[in-house]
C-alpha cells in the first residue's frame, strides 16, 4: 500500500480513543446503574482506576444526600427520557467532594432497544469557587460603596447613570430606581445641566479635563430643587472595552454654613469693637447733652413753641440713645445666666404688658399649651418674647390675634407664635435676621438678630415661615431643663 492510499477507519477504535482522550468523566451503565465503562477522564476526576469502578453500582460516587437524584435519573432513563445538563455533587476515591455538572443519556443499540445510559460529568468546581470569590469580591465592595457617607455614582460615556449608592439617595432625594438609566444631568441646575453633555462630548474628543482626576466645588440639585454645594472628584475607568467614569461627591452644606457663620462671627467681633467706641464717644455724652436741654427746658414758658423744640430734641436724643443700647446688646449680648424657667409663666407676664401698649388694644392675645421647664436666662427670654410679640402687632396694625402655642416633644420645648397680620413677602423674608435690615419707619434693625443671638447662645433656634392662607408663624425652639 502507497503512503497516498487511504487508511481504512476503524469506526468503533476511533469513537474509542475520542472517549479516553476527553477530560470529562465519561461512563456507561446499565438501566439500573451499574457501570460497565469508566474512561480517563473518569479516573482522573473521581481516583478510581477503570478496574476498580467497573461492575459497581454508580452510587458509590454519589453523597447520600443525593442518593434520591440517582433514583430520578434511573427512572427518566428507564423511560428512553434524556436528563438535562445540571449542576449536582460526587464524592471521590479520597473523600473529598466536587462540584460537576452532569448529563444523562439513554444509549440504544442497533435496532433501537434501550440497554443503559452514559453519564458525561466535568467538574466545576474551580469555577464555582471563582464564581463564589467574584461574588463575595462583588458584595464587599458593594457593601463598601452602600455603606459610604459620600455619594458615589457611576456613568457611561453618554452620562447615563449606571450605579446610585444609598449615600446618593439620601443627598439627592432620588431613589436608585428613578435614576439609574438617566442622564447625570438630572443632578445639576442651570447652567452645568445644559452644559454638561457638550462638556462630556468636548473631553471625549479632545482629552481636555476640567474636573476628571482634579476634583472641584459645583452644585447639585435635589428632588425638590433645591441647590446645595459639593466637592466632585470625578475617576476614568475601562470595562470590557468601554469607558466609565466614578463621581464621588462630599456635601460642602455644613462647612459652607460654618464658614458663613465664622465671617458672621468676626463681622459681630468688629461690630464690638465699633461699638464700645461708640458707646464711649456718643452714648455718654448724649447723657450730659440731654440733661443740658432738659435744664434749659426748664426755664421757658411751659406750651411755647421753643419748649415744643426742646422735647423734641429731648425724643431725638432719646430716640439715639435707644439704638446706641440696641447696638451695644447686639454687639455685646450678656453671658446667660441659665436656670429652670417655665417658659408659658414668661409668656403670660409679658402678654400682660404688650397688651398695654396702645397698638395692642384692638388685638387678642392667646396663650395655650403647657411645657416643662426649659434651660434659658429669664430676662434674655423675657427680651426675645417681648420683641416677637411687639413685632406681631406691629404687622398687624388694627385689629387682629396673636396666638401662642407651647408644646414639648421629646428633649424639645417649641414655641409657635402666630399673627393675622398681611405676611411677609419672600424676598424679604431672606433678610429678616440680617443686622440693620428693617421694614419699619422707626427701627433699628437689630430686633430679630438679636433674639436670634440670645437664643443661640441657649442653645435654641428661631424660625419664621409664612403661610400661603396669610399672616406670619415665629417658632422657637429651647432644649428642655
Amino acid at each position: 500500500m502507497s503512503n497516498a492510499d487511504p487508511v481504512p477507519l476503524d469506526h468503533d477504535g476511533f469513537l474509542r480513543a475520542i472517549i479516553e482522550s476527553s477530560d470529562d468523566a465519561i461512563i456507561g451503565k446499565t438501566l439500573d446503574g451499574i457501570i460497565v465503562s469508566w474512561n480517563n477522564g473518569a479516573e482522573r476526576m473521581y481516583g478510581y482506576a477503570a478496574a476498580e469502578a467497573i461492575g459497581r453500582s454508580i452510587a458509590f460516587i454519589i453523597p447520600m444526600e443525593h442518593r434520591e437524584e440517582l433514583q430520578n435519573i434511573l427512572l427518566a432513563i428507564g423511560q428512553g427520557q434524556r436528563v438535562p445538563t445540571h449542576d449536582t455533587v460526587r464524592v471521590t476515591k479520597d473523600g473529598k467532594r466536587i462540584d460537576v455538572s452532569l448529563t444523562v443519556s439513554p444509549v440504544l443499540d442497533p435496532h433501537g432497544r434501550l440497554v443503559g445510559a452514559s453519564a458525561i460529568a466535568r467538574d466545576v468546581s474551580a469555577a464555582k469557587h471563582t464564581g463564589a470569590k467574584l461574588r463575595a469580591s462583588e458584595e464587599r465592595y458593594r457593601s463598601i460603596i452602600d455603606s459610604a457617607v459620600d455619594a458615589i455614582l457611576l456613568i457611561d460615556r453618554r452620562g447615563r447613570v449606571e450605579a446610585f449608592n444609598a449615600a446618593a439617595e439620601r443627598l439627592f432625594g432620588y431613589t436608585a430606581s428613578a435614576v439609574l438609566g438617566r442622564n447625570v444631568n438630572m443632578l445639576m441646575p442651570e447652567p452645568f445641566h445644559s452644559e454638561h453633555d457638550a462638556y462630556m462630548a468636548r473631553y471625549l474628543t479632545t482629552g481636555e479635563k476640567r474636573i476628571i482626576g482634579i476634583g472641584r466645588e459645583v452644585v447639585g440639585q435635589r428632588k425638590d430643587g433645591s441647590t446645595f454645594p459639593v466637592h466632585l472628584s470625578v475617576g476614568e475607568m475601562t470595562i470590557e472595552g468601554e469607558r466609565k467614569f466614578t463621581g464621588i461627591l462630599h456635601d460642602l452644606s455644613a462647612r459652607v454654613a460654618l464658614e458663613s457663620q465664622l465671617r458672621e462671627q468676626e463681622s459681630l467681633t468688629r461690630l464690638g469693637q465699633m461699638a464700645a467706641v461708640v458707646a464711649h464717644e456718643v452714648k455718654n455724652p448724649l447723657t450730659g447733652i440731654r440733661g443740658a436741654v432738659q435744664i434749659i427746658g426748664s426755664r421757658l414758658q411751659p406750651g411755647s413753641r421753643e419748649a415744643d423744640v426742646i422735647r423734641e430734641i429731648v425724643g431725638r436724643i432719646d430716640a439715639l440713645n435707644a439704638l446706641m443700647t440696641d447696638l451695644l446688646l447686639f454687639a455685646r449680648p450678656p453671658q446667660p445666666q441659665l436656670a429652670e424657667v417655665a417658659p408659658k409663666d414668661t409668656l403670660e407676664m409679658v402678654a400682660d404688658l404688650v397688651r398695654k401698649d396702645p397698638g395692642a388694644r384692638e388685638i387678642m392675645i392667646q396663650i395655650v399649651g403647657h411645657s416643662d421647664p426649659v434651660r434659658a436666662d429669664a430676662q434674655l427670654l423675657k427680651l426675645i418674647f417681648q420683641n416677637l410679640l411687639l413685632n406681631a402687632v406691629h404687622a398687624i396694625g388694627g385689629p387682629g390675634a396673636i396666638h401662642v402655642s407651647v408644646e414639648c416633644r421629646g428633649s424639645i420645648c417649641r414655641i409657635a407664635i402666630r399673627d393675622t397680620g398681611p405676611g411677609i413677602p419672600a424676598e424679604i423674608q431672606a433678610k429678616l435676621f440680617t443686622p440693620f435690615f428693617t421694614t419699619k419707619a422707626r427701627g433699628t434693625g437689630l430686633g430679630l438678630s438679636t433674639a436670634k443671638r440670645f437664643l443661640e447662645a441657649q442653645s435654641g433656634t428661631i424660625a419664621i415661615v409664612c403661610p400661603p392662607g396669610g399672616g406670619t408663624i415665629v417658632t422657637i425652639e429651647l432644649p428642655r431643663a
